[in-house]
């Protein structure tokens, strides 16, 4: 029976405990420089997102709101139609080119409500036929999906909830009963309560094109000024030329 000489058997533990102890070190030091490569990531990643946010802040506390008074136009050209526009209305910087597009996106300031400030409209102009008119949604869509109750609050407006099904979910569609060209707007419940419901409304105009408003749901309650007030701001750019 061979029997390991007590001196090199301690020798052996020693260099095997002594491997292991080194190779336990490594795998340390590996973890902490992954573990403090994850944590510089996402400090990077936060300090990103911290400037981004600090630059749209300013970007958006630096803007003007836009006028009917705004000069500066450029020339571009949708489905046809020659539209002059004042780079102060354009809703993105990247947008303001001159020549043929597919859609235009601005921003209004229509001044519906006395002694408030304007309500700002987002405004997208595309042509006619990428867009059905919310008039029409109303008999052909929206009227299947309606829930039996109703919503008040609105004068002159009946306000009918969506089931939620088919993709609607907490969106009420209000419109005027009585016209045979009614007002119609969808509004959606904003995921936030400190932020207002958000509407949706698209009409078609008489050249061919058709604008898709995105608006406040406060601005419903000047519903009879709003395409009053909406025609000047189209009619200076060009887009009720027919």
């Amino acid at each position: 029976m061979d029997v390991t000489p007590k001196r090199e058997f301690w020798l052996i533990s020693t260099m095997a405990a002594s491997g292991t102890d080194e190779n336990a070190a490594a795998g340390s030091k590996g973890q902490l420089a992954y573990n403090l490569a994850g944590i510089a990531l996402i400090v990077l990643l936060v300090a990103v997102g911290v400037a981004y946010l600090i630059d749209q802040t300013a970007r958006n506390a630096q803007r003007p709101l836009p006028s009917l008074l705004d000069a500066d136009p450029i020339t571009q050209t949708v489905a046809g139609r020659e539209l002059h526009i004042p780079t102060a209305w354009f809703r993105f910087g990247e947008s303001i080119t001159p020549g043929f597009v597919s859609q235009v996106d601005l921003v209004f300031a229509l001044p519906l409500i006395a002694g408030q400030q304007p309500t700002l409209v987002e405004v997208t102009l595309i042509s006619r036929g990428g867009a059905r008119a919310s008039s029409a949604l109303l008999d052909a869509v929206y009227l299947h999906q309606f829930a039996e109750n109703s919503v008040g609050g609105i004068p002159g407006l009946v306000g009918k909830p969506l089931l939620a099904i088919d993709g609607y979910a907490d969106e009420t569609v209000w419109y005027d009963p009585l016209s045979p060209a009614p007002f119609v707007a969808k509004c959606a419940a904003a995921p936030d309560p400190s932020r207002s419901d958000r509407c949706l409304r698209t009409i078609h105009l008489p050249n061919g094109l058709a604008a898709i408003l995105s608006f406040d749901a406060e601005a419903l309650v000047a519903w009879r000024q709003f395409d009053a007030e909406l025609a000047q701001w189209l009619g200076k750019i060009g887009a009720l030329d027919t």
